[in-house]
């Protein structure tokens, strides 16, 4: 089994005025989710909501810092998951369960830093 990142890029606008209800079936849909990822035999090995883009803060390479958001794009990325799949065929088919309402999810492998993947 490899292992995958599951990138959520949404418009963060789409969280803005949402009712508490709407909240509740968002984290209903990412619950089913985690579930179902399961039942495709692949595993979560971790992920988390990302606090919104205003909160972020950018470190140069020189070491100064920016407060962001940074660039100014419809959707930016809002969370993600590390899975493990047995290909890229098994991460995307689970990517395309992973409940992105605002946007869409980007699947990418994780690096194995044993090899240079470049």
């Amino acid at each position: 089994m490899a292992k995958y990142a599951i990138l959520i890029y949404e418009d963060p606008n789409f969280y803005t005025n949402m009712s508490p209800e709407a909240w509740g079936a968002v984290i209903d849909a990412h619950d089913t989710f985690t579930r179902q990822v399961a039942e495709l035999g692949g595993s979560i090995e971790g992920g988390a909501a990302l606090a919104p883009t205003t909160t972020a803060t950018k470190i140069t390479t020189g070491g100064a810092l920016t407060d962001g958001p940074f660039v100014e794009t419809k959707e930016a990325l809002g969370g993600f998951y590390v899975v493990e799949a047995r290909d890229l065929d098994h991460a995307i088919e689970i990517g395309r369960l992973c409940p992105a309402p605002g946007g869409g999810v980007e699947v990418r492998p994780v690096v194995d830093p044993t090899t240079n993947p470049f």
